[in-house]
């Protein structure tokens, strides 16, 4: 079937919308003026652009347009946030929350802030991926600043209780940041309903381009304030300074529209396509397990470990199938997800697991190719793993005393 490889790695990035990219082109090359120069109409329109955007997103996300801080992506957006409150904040206390399975722009960040003297609390998560509200609520102290957990997880797609979080953070008077890059656009959302004072969002996720994002930043009840990570001219009401990438943010602006107006159709056609994929896969592999909540996650994510299989032999197996492994290669070794490793998932589980990633721009045909592939190849390196055999011997394979040589 492919002429190039079938894109499932939708969590990694999209495919920019078309419609997105015609609403850009023009500010290329026609209203090409920096929406900072306010003495012409080069400088108008370009600014007219930006604000058109600040009103699509916050529209999208239930937000004030001047709630919403342009960045240059979800890493800018989610250190702004938590080195501004940590700055900001600074004589109310130093601790700050997180989950042990967010993304490296936070776990960065926070060890970043750590050097600087700040106490983090890492919340490890339950099997299905979820934080424990109750080690949440007995974690908060009267020195903590700001709980930071993610909305939807980029690697098993799970959905966290965010309306429960933030209900734990208002109670205590903790700022709540959420890290929802994976959820914008893809479930309903919404700050003023979910309770969320700072909310990281990137365009490139949800079909816009890449390099730009956006941060929430709520005005009132309570007014979040930042201390600002770029000095320069001021932009963005002083929280973040740079000429702006008006282009981009067109982009991200229409990007976020399109989402509004399609968001019910495609949950449903993606959960469709997510479970056809699913059921056929399980229909005809047996020690196959899907990581994290089914019932709280996003409809076009599917992670699953083939047990007796490992992850990098299977994805080399599929390449004509753009896919994404539990492992990251971080210099000489293969390390298992650490996102897994927090679910209980073994190194054995969380090296055989694959993240598929359903989008806009996928089919049902695909659907059906890539199930097929997937099954033939996890046969074919079943039938010669020597463990596999064992374990359908009936072999305890968890008593068998190996002998190193």
């Amino acid at each position: 079937m492919p002429k190039a490889p079938i894109y499932f790695d939708n969590h990694a990035t999209t495919k920019v919308d078309p419609r997105v990219v015609q609403t850009m082109l023009p500010y290329f090359t026609e209203h090409y003026g920096n929406a900072a120069s306010r003495n012409h109409a080069y400088g108008w329109s370009a600014e007219e652009a930006v604000e058109k955007a600040r009103k699509q997103i916050a529209s999208l996300i239930g937000a004030t347009a001047k709630e919403i801080i342009f960045t240059s992506g979800a890493t800018e957006s989610n250190n702004l946030a938590l080195k501004g409150v940590a700055e900001m904040y600074a004589e109310k206390g130093n601790h700050i929350i997180t989950a042990a399975t967010e993304h490296k722009a936070i776990l960065d960040s926070t060890k970043h802030l750590e050097k600087q003297g700040c106490r983090i609390t890492y919340l490890p998560v339950m099997a299905d991926g979820r934080i424990d509200l109750d080690m949440l609520r007995d974690a908060i102290t009267d020195k903590t600043i700001l709980v930071s957990i993610m909305y939807a997880n980029n690697e098993i797609g799970v959905v966290q209780p965010v309306k429960e979080i933030s209900k734990i953070c208002k109670e205590r008077g903790v700022l709540f940041h959420t890290d929802a890059v994976q959820a914008v656009g893809k479930i309903p959302v919404n700050v003023m309903e979910d309770g969320i004072d700072l909310m990281s969002i990137t365009a490139h996720k949800l079909y816009g381009p890449k390099g730009v994002g956006a941060l929430y930043v709520r005005r009132k009840g309570p007014r979040v304030q930042l201390a600002a990570q770029m000095d320069g001219g001021g932009h963005e009401r002083g929280m973040r300074s740079g000429t702006l990438n008006v282009p981009s943010i067109a982009g991200l602006g229409a990007a976020c529209e399109l989402c509004q107006q399609e968001l019910t159709a495609e949950m449903k056609r993606l959960g469709f396509l997510r479970d056809k994929l699913k059921n056929k896969i399980m229909s005809e592999l047996d020690e196959v397990y899907v990581n994290g909540s089914l019932e709280h996650r996003l409809p076009g994510n599917l992670n699953i470990s083939f047990a007796y299989v490992e992850g990098e032999s299977l994805l080399m197996g599929i390449n004509d199938i753009a896919v994404s492994s539990g492992s990251a290669c971080t210099s000489a070794t293969l390390e298992p997800s650490y996102v897994l490793k927090a679910l209980g998932a073994g190194d054995d589980l969380a090296h055989s697991s694959i993240r598929f990633g359903l989008g806009r721009f996928n089919t049902e045909e695909e659907v059906d190719y890539v199930a097929g592939r997937v099954i033939e190849v996890v046969k074919k390196l079943r039938d010669l793993s020597p463990l596999y055999e064992m374990f359908k011997e009936g072999i305890d394979l968890s008593k068998v005393q190996w002998t190193a040589h």
